[in-house]
C-alpha cells in the first residue's frame, strides 16, 4: 500500500479532502459542512470523512480553516460561518481517534505553502499568496518557510482600515456586491462583451487591490504575490489598472524584482494542507 498524506480544506460550506501519493494529489472528494450542527456533530462528520480515506496508508494529517487556529497546540480558534467550532481541540480530537500526526491552520496561510511547495510559487524563498473570493485571504513564505504568526493570523490584510472600510470590503467580491450590486462572475462575463459598466467596475477594482499589495510590499518586499480565488480568473480586467497603480510604489528596485502571478492549482487549499505535514516542523509562528 502506498504512502500517502490526507488533506483536508473545511469550508463554511464544504469539506474538501484528497491524497498526496509521491507528490501528485488525488482522490479529491467533498462533502457538505453541517455548519447549523453542534460541535459534536462537526466533529463526528469530519472523522467519517477521515474514515473514508482509511485504505490509504496515512502517514499525516494537514487540515486548513477559514479562521484563527493556535498552530502549536492544534485549537480551532474560531471558523468562519460556523458558530459552533470555537475554541475546538481539533488535533487532539484527531489523533486520539486515528493515532496519526495532524497539523492544523488558517487556510490562506495553506494557500500560500500550497503554491510554495507545488505551483507557481516553487521557485521563490519569499513570497506572499492572496486569495481573492467571498473575502480576501494573504500567507507568507518567508526564506522558504511559512510565517504564521501569532494565532495563524500573519498576513490578515483584509481587516486593515482601507478609505471608510477596509481592505477586504474594496479587495473581494464584496467590492462587487456592494458598489454593483452583481456577482464578480457576471460582471467579468459583461466585461468581455465590452460593457462599459463592468470595465470601470473592474478598473476600480485593480486600483484597490494595487493599494493592497503596495501595502504588502512596504511591509515585506516579496519576490512574488501569487494569486488566488475565484476572482483572479478575471485578472485580464484589471491588471492594467493593479499595474498602473503599483507605479506610484516609491521604491522602484523592489517592484523591478516583483512578479505577480496567478495560481494554477485548482484544489490549492488541500495542496497546502497536505504542505503542512511535510513542513510543519519548521514552520515558523512567531
Amino acid at each position: 500500500m502506498e504512502r500517502a498524506i490526507l488533506g483536508l480544506d473545511i469550508g463554511g460550506t464544504g469539506i474538501k479532502g484528497g491524497v498526496l501519493i509521491k507528490g501528485h494529489l488525488e482522490d479529491i472528494r467533498s462533502i457538505p459542512t453541517p455548519a447549523d450542527q453542534d460541535k459534536e456533530h462537526i466533529l463526528e462528520t469530519i472523522a467519517l470523512f477521515i474514515e473514508s480515506y482509511l485504505d490509504y496508508d496515512i502517514s499525516g494529517i494537514g487540515i486548513g480553516i477559514p479562521g484563527l487556529v493556535d498552530v502549536n497546540e492544534g485549537i480551532v480558534l474560531g471558523l468562519a460561518n460556523i458558530p459552533a467550532f470555537q475554541h475546538v481541540e481539533l488535533r487532539k480530537f484527531i489523533t486520539e481517534r486515528f493515532s496519526k500526526p495532524v497539523f492544523i491552520n488558517n487556510d490562506a496561510n495553506c494557500f500560500a505553502l500550497g503554491v510554495y511547495k507545488f505551483g507557481v510559487g516553487k521557485q521563490f524563498k519569499n513570497l506572499v499568496g492572496i486569495t481573492l473570493g467571498t473575502g480576501v485571504g494573504g500567507g507568507i513564505v518567508i526564506n522558504g518557510h511559512l510565517y504564521s504568526g501569532v494565532t495563524s493570523a500573519a498576513g490578515e490584510w483584509c481587516s486593515a482600515p482601507y478609505l471608510d472600510e477596509n481592505y477586504e470590503y474594496y479587495c473581494s467580491g464584496k467590492f462587487f456586491h456592494n458598489l454593483y450590486h452583481q456577482r464578480p462572475k457576471t460582471l467579468a462575463k459583461k466585461a468581455a462583451a465590452g460593457d462599459p459598466i463592468a470595465l470601470k467596475a473592474f478598473e476600480e477594482y485593480g486600483y484597490h487591490l494595487g493599494e493592497l499589495i503596495k501595502t504588502i510590499l512596504f511591509a515585506l518586499a516579496p519576490e512574488a504575490i501569487v494569486l488566488g480565488g475565484s476572482i483572479r480568473k478575471s485578472y485580464p480586467f484589471f491588471k492594467d489598472a493593479l499595474y498602473k497603480n503599483l507605479t506610484t510604489f516609491p521604491y522602484p528596485t523592489v517592484l523591478d524584482k516583483l512578479q505577480i502571478l496567478l495560481s494554477e492549482l485548482d484544489e490549492t487549499g488541500i495542496h497546502g494542507a497536505v504542505a503542512l505535514v511535510e513542513v510543519e516542523p519548521e514552520t515558523v509562528n512567531s
